[in-house]
């Protein structure tokens, strides 16, 4: 299936630079005046019940927007944002599918039933979300400016959540003001964190040891830059990087030929796709010398996992599979 181009992989450096300067901290500045003036509770860093009322947030782009001061329809147009919103104990009324799927990620899937699908990855079909009468959008990296006033027809209470160097904390941060969950936010990133470091503390003999993060595209391997989410991930546990992968940015490099694989060895390699084809082409090289000389190979460290969670932008959920992943292949 076709998706759409998002701006982590190839994001120009100038762009995503002068993108980033109002990036999703700019979704953490609440104005507390509201309709009803009940928007915000600023001992709990929650929202109070209230009967209504709206806040105002500024959005990952700085665009100040009005939203319920208790969203209670919640539509989520990436699966970052669904990540997000279930962490936050919310059930979305409307998602889409997964980066890549053609239906909603696996590793949500058990917390999705039941929920109507309105569209894939930032392709809303614009009925089906009018069906959800949505009382705020959650539009992840959303670039599109003509799909976005659409979308604002149907809730002026529409945000873009993510800019483009933004990792899924700072946008986790955003979303949980825009719920007025922030203290909610803060826990479940703290209990994140301990996670991490405990996983990454148990390891023995593979404590700090050097991961390959490497997504298999139909034309060759990518490796992933050092900010990239599971490669974040990896560094919360203690683990390093190669030092060839050791570069700051969240994107990955363009696919890399046979003659270069080497680029993508280290301790251990973990392997991801998020297509057929990009599936095929990895078992068509696995049977290739020049991947069985990888010392990772030889060593049998080479692992495989799901490019829906690896590949993506990231989340709190997901941030605990990447972790659980890991730790499972390394101890």
């Amino acid at each position: 299936m076709t998706t759409p181009t998002r701006l982590l992989p190839f994001a120009p450096r100038r762009a995503v630079q002068v993108l980033a300067a109002v990036g999703a901290a700019a979704l953490l500045v609440t104005g507390c005046g509201s309709d009803s003036d009940k928007g915000s509770d600023e001992k709990s860093g929650n929202a109070a019940e209230s009967g209504g009322g709206t806040r105002t947030v500024k959005d990952a782009t700085g665009t100040a927007v009005k939203v319920p001061a208790n969203p209670k329809r919640i539509v989520t147009l990436t699966q970052e944002d669904l990540d997000a919103v279930l962490a936050l104990g919310v059930k979305p009324v409307g998602i889409t599918n997964g980066q890549g799927l053609s239906k909603p990620p696996a590793y949500l899937a058990d917390k999705v039933k039941g929920i109507n699908v309105v569209g894939n990855l930032l392709q809303p079909v614009m009925d089906k979300v009018v069906a959800a009468k949505p009382d705020l959008i959650l539009a992840g990296d959303m670039q599109d400016e003509q799909m976005l006033k659409q979308l604002r027809e149907i809730t002026p209470a529409t945000l873009v959540t993510m800019a483009p160097t933004d990792d899924w904390k700072l946008s986790f941060r955003g979303i949980g003001n825009a719920l007025n969950k922030m203290n909610d936010a803060n826990k479940v990133i703290g209990d994140y964190e301990a996670k991490a470091k405990k996983a990454g503390e148990g390891l023995g003999g593979n404590k700090g040891a050097e991961v390959s993060i490497v997504r298999w595209n139909p034309d060759g391997p990518s490796w992933m830059e050092k900010k990239q989410f599971a490669s974040g991930v990896a560094l919360d546990m203690g683990l390093k990087r190669p030092k060839n992968q050791d570069k700051d940015g969240n994107a990955h490099t363009p696919a890399l030929s046979l003659e270069k694989i080497n680029e993508i060895d280290g301790d251990w390699l973990f392997l991801s796709t998020l297509t057929s084809d990009g599936e095929k082409a990895l078992k068509d090289v696995q049977e290739k010398p020049a991947y069985k000389d990888l010392n990772a190979v030889k060593k049998n460290h080479a692992v495989t996992v799901d490019g829906s969670v690896w590949s993506t932008r990231g989340g709190p959920i997901a941030s605990g599979v990447v972790v659980d992943d890991i730790a499972k292949a390394l101890k």
